[in-house]
């Protein structure tokens, strides 16, 4: 019969999460900074995926290993979200998006919103006003919903200054409108406003659908109330509201100048026709007059 020595039957000690799974627990430490970074329209996170050099950790979002104890995060619709990282790490990862990045934005147009993550086994998945994000542990999926979050906000922001913009021109022009019964500054204005209205409900209108939830929660349905509560605190919900009733403005807008300047055009073509006809009507009355029919 096999003896067991006493050393076999002492039981081995926990290894630390980060020891027992360090793909899962990319991060160590017991609180994290975390910045999300709108830095462009577009970026091609396919060809992101196929570097080898990345230590990636995700796939859907792209998540990859930087700096010596951080994460980045990159969402296709143009934003980066740094967790753990300093500043020099940042401006590393960005060196390597660079040429990835289409329709970069510069220094001063970027957006971006931050958050203090840490943890706290007594108020998990709790996010005070105005306080950090508390969570259970640093995992990977947990991080993930943080920088989904982060990044809907930056992207939410960006879009509704975009309507804002919009709507400082055509407010103006309405009213011009409805004091004087006439469209100021002729058509070449109201096709202006148009392309104005109708290029911001093509960048936004795509983009609207980010606060949808993540993949990440298929695997993990356990973190919907984590996401619940960060949608509530970034007011992500409410804010795709907001948009989605002012680009059917804006559509509604762009579709009544459209209808305006097509009204415009076809009665300015009657006009022209009547003319044409009346001329023809007073050559012929001449043309008999003077005997020649």
């Amino acid at each position: 019969m096999l003896e067991l020595s006493s050393q076999t039957l002492m039981p081995a000690e926990p290894l630390a999460p980060n020891a027992a799974d360090p793909a899962n627990f990319p991060i160590a430490g017991a609180s994290v900074a975390a910045r999300a970074l709108l830095v462009g329209d577009r970026i091609d996170t396919a060809a992101l995926e196929r570097d080898e050099a990345l230590q990636t950790i995700s796939k859907q979002p792209l998540a990859f290993k930087a700096g010596g104890n951080g994460l980045a995060v990159v969402f296709r619709y143009g934003v980066v979200v740094f967790v753990g990282l300093t500043q020099a790490e940042e401006n590393d990862v960005l060196k390597r998006l660079k040429g990835r990045i289409n329709t970069p934005f510069k220094v001063r147009e970027r957006e971006e919103e931050t958050a203090q993550v840490e943890i706290s086994t007594e108020r998990e998945d709790q996010i005070p006003a105005g306080g950090p994000i508390y969570v259970r542990d640093l995992a990977l999926e947990r991080l993930l919903l943080v920088a989904y979050a982060l990044a809907d906000s930056v992207v939410l922001a960006r879009d509704e200054k975009e309507v804002a913009r919009v709507f400082d021109v055509i407010e103006p022009f309405a009213q011009k409108l409805a004091i004087g019964g006439k469209t100021p500054g002729g058509r070449r204005t109201i096709l202006r406003l148009i392309g104005e209205a109708l290029l911001v409900q093509h960048r936004v209108s795509g983009r609207v659908a980010v606060a949808e939830d993540p993949d990440v929660l298929w695997d993990r349905p356990d973190l919907s109330r984590l996401y619940s509560r960060l949608k509530d605190e970034y007011e992500l919900k409410e804010r795709v509201e907001s948009l989605n009733r002012k680009l059917s403005v804006v559509s509604d807008t762009a579709r009544a100048l459209t209808d305006m300047s097509d009204t415009e055009r076809s009665l300015r073509l009657e006009w022209l026709i009547v003319g044409l006809i009346a001329f023809e009507i007073v050559i012929t009355i001449a043309q008999i007059a003077a005997g020649k029919v």
